[in-house]
């Protein structure tokens, strides 16, 4: 497996407002369903397995005017699925949106499956679109009779532009006087620089920091006509945004990313390989010739710990940038699986001066 070593140049550009902040009333909404997909080659639901199918089937029938009754059916092709979206802000009436459909059941996969009108509801339980189309599923699987080939996720699929907007969000956009502007990584000096680029394109003190995620703009003082056309005029201005030093390690793939603000103080790291050998040398004993015995085999094993000789200590100056830090880690031919173990000892022993992440 590759391992990276990334470098986060996190103050090198500027980055607009609308990049880094949340604007207050200006959010999606996020929107369930669950329904039932169709018309797939036989790789729906076992209904034996997964009767909800059976039952939201059996619904879907007799609401179409079938009665189906103390039928027995056992169809291969129909799986229930739980529909996902996410109604955009400002979203309109007739507007159409983009779902996603995941498998419930014990279906191999929904590629070709159509699905069958879904009520889409939000988490006051009122119903804001209705979903329906064909799925274009993730992956793919092959089945034979002794193996099995399964490619991507075919279990989930999504219906692009699926739903329709039946229901709009009630929120009076344009009554607002005041908006808060919500950093999505809080920093008192970031929401500074916010509050000071703001007032300097508005030309007044329009806007005020009220603690390291928060930015208060005062709507009225900015002489727009409204709430979008003072968004639009601040939106764009770019600002330098500062962040923490942190240093984040993902152990199951060996990744380490590191941000340039990230300092050491002076230490001294030494990496050597220990390596344990174990070698099994069975030895096989005999009876000798005419005599009553059974031949055995008598276990040998042959344990050694070897330790290869390496660099020695490396002395890493105070106060040492991350790329001198990523040198003096080379220059010692350590790996990037070996890195995350040497930060984890700097950092246990107070010498980095960064958020350790490890995920």
């Amino acid at each position: 497996m590759m391992s990276f070593v990334l470098v986060a140049e996190a103050n090198a550009q500027s980055i607009r407002i609308k990049d880094l902040v949340e604007f207050d009333g200006v959010r999606g909404n996020d929107l369930v369903g669950y329904g039932l997909v169709v018309g797939l080659n036989g790789t729906g639901d076992g209904l034996r397995n997964a009767p909800y199918t059976e039952e939201i089937m059996t619904n879907l029938l007799e609401r179409l005017g079938v009665n189906v009754t103390g039928e027995q059916f056992r169809p291969r092709n129909v799986a229930s699925v739980i529909v996902t979206a996410t109604l955009p802000p400002f979203a309109r009436s007739g507007g159409r949106i983009d779902v996603t459909v995941s498998a419930i059941g014990d279906a191999d996969s929904l590629l070709g499956g159509t699905l069958v009108m879904t009520p889409l509801t939000a988490a006051d339980g009122e119903i804001y679109a209705v979903a329906q189309g064909t799925i274009i599923a993730g992956g793919v699987a092959a089945t034979g009779d002794a193996a099995t080939v399964v490619e991507g996720v075919p279990t989930s699929g999504v219906v692009p532009a699926g739903a329709r907007v039946e229901r709009e969000v009630d929120f009076d956009f344009t009554a607002m006087s005041q908006l808060r502007l919500a950093l999505r990584q809080p920093d008192f000096t970031t929401a500074l620089r916010v509050e000071q680029a703001i007032n300097a394109e508005i030309g007044r003190p329009v806007a005020q920091m009220l603690d390291a995620g928060t930015v208060l703009l005062d709507i009225a003082r900015t002489g727009r006509s409204s709430p979008a056309h003072a968004l639009s005029a601040i939106e764009n201005v770019a600002i330098t945004p500062e962040q923490k030093a942190r240093v984040v390690v993902d152990q199951a793939s060996g990744t380490i990313v590191m941000g340039s603000d990230v300092r050491i103080s002076e230490v001294a790291v030494s990496q050597n390989n220990l390596t344990l050998r174990i070698e099994e040398a069975p030895i096989v004993v005999q009876p000798n010739p005419f005599a009553d015995g059974e031949t055995v085999v008598v276990p040998r094993t042959g344990v050694a710990i070897g330790e290869e000789p390496g660099p020695g200590l490396a002395l890493v100056e105070g106060g040492t940038t991350l790329s001198d830090v990523i040198a003096g880690l080379n220059a010692l031919g350590v790996s990037a699986r070996d890195m995350i173990d040497i930060l984890k000892s700097i950092k246990a022993a107070g010498a980095l001066h960064a958020e350790f992440v490890v995920r």
